[in-house]
């Protein structure tokens, strides 16, 4: 049997380009500190994936969403003579058919969630001005990104499978040919036309230098941080000296307001201390504490600590449910060693604490904990 030119040269890059992202974007989503990478590359995916949509609407031979067969009496008739010898199809079959349309709309879905938990949960990227009036839903917004990732990853695994019991049943070439181009049959060959030769080199190539520009200019709108640094010194120049002269200044909305006032309250017994201050210098900076507490802020660890706490009157952040939580696979030796001293000094990871910020992609790493 002769040999057909079935998929284009860039159809098979787009196909290796996507397999490489899809495994990086899911593997980087376990480093909170790789945030913006794995922004990036989700980015990435979803521009490939609108090439695609377009590419298959030309009339691109095997390639075009026409030539797909999404008859559901083929479908079950390939899926129940799976260990049989089943139908040969020169492009795609019902299987794949189906599965390359759901991977497509999957993957858009996890790419739009993706960004709309981005601005809700981290105040960052194109909608990071959602974060003022959807943060209390950002949960419900990871958990929607969350259903839609792993359905995607759900149905690649699935057509992963398909493809290789298709090989081991019937010693299928699908795989060779996705690096190839080529199958054996007396098909018809694939020819593009120059525009879409033109088509292909814009879309490999813009999709290639899109990623490459997220990441070499991490203040572009799509990914940019929104979140701005506070000058404490100028917003409150009392809070700023008296609490600093002493420990980390930490932001007013780690805390809740009934917190915050436990705390003023009894700054005779202040962790050891006598913090005591004048009455009206205390209640000056009680005020500003209360005012900016977590109930008054849009921060994710605010409203996540807050959330935790519930109607407790933990005075102390390290004390939080929800602090324990996220240092809760740290060895408690690095808390005690000679570079961070406590758990209380915020600072020696979070390096821009003091400016209000406490974005993943700042953490500093002592020499001690990488060890």
């Amino acid at each position: 049997m002769i040999k057909s030119y079935i998929w284009s040269s860039f159809t098979r890059v787009f196909h290796i380009i996507l397999v490489i992202s899809v495994g990086l974007v899911f593997i980087l989503a376990e480093f909170d500190k790789l945030l913006s990478w794995h922004a990036a590359i989700g980015f990435t995916i979803g521009l490939l994936f609108v090439y695609r949509i377009l590419w298959g609407f030309m009339d691109v031979k095997y390639s075009k969403f026409k030539d797909f067969n999404f008859n559901l009496h083929d479908l079950q008739e390939y899926i129940f003579n799976v260990f049989t010898d089943k139908k040969k199809y020169v492009g795609h079959n019902p299987a794949s058919s189906w599965a390359i349309v759901a991977m497509i709309a999957l993957g858009l879905g996890s790419v739009f969630t993706g960004i709309v938990v981005y601005g809700t949960q981290e105040g960052m990227g194109i909608l990071s001005f959602l974060n003022i009036s959807l943060f209390k839903d950002m949960d419900f917004f990871e958990d929607v990104h969350e259903l839609f990732a792993n359905s995607f990853m759900a149905v690649i695994f699935i057509h992963i499978a398909g493809v290789l019991l298709d090989r081991v049943l019937h010693s299928s070439k699908a795989i060779e040919s996705m690096i190839g181009g080529y199958k054996e049959s007396d098909a018809t060959s694939l020819k593009l036309t120059f525009f879409q030769r033109v088509f292909g080199v814009v879309w490999i190539g813009t999709s290639i230098f899109f990623f490459l520009y997220l990441l070499a200019n991490p203040s572009n709108l799509l990914i940019a941080d929104a979140n701005t640094p506070v000058d404490y010194k100028k917003e409150h120049t009392l809070f700023f000296n008296e609490c600093k002269s002493c420990h980390t200044l930490y932001p007013p909305y780690l805390l809740p307001k009934q917190s915050w006032v436990k705390m003023m309250d009894n700054l005779e017994n202040h962790f050891g201390d006598d913090a005591s201050l004048e009455a009206s210098d205390k209640e000056f900076i009680k005020y500003y504490l209360v005012q900016n507490a977590a109930e008054n802020s849009t921060k994710e660890s605010a409203f996540k600590i807050l959330k935790s706490i519930k109607d407790e009157e933990i005075i102390a952040i390290t004390k939080t449910p929800y602090w324990k939580r996220r240092h809760s696979e740290i060895d408690k030796s690095i808390f005690t060693s000679k570079e961070i001293a406590a758990a209380s000094n915020c600072k020696a990871c979070h390096q821009n604490i003091e400016q209000g910020l406490l974005n993943d992609k700042d953490i500093k790493i002592p020499e001690i904990a990488k060890g």
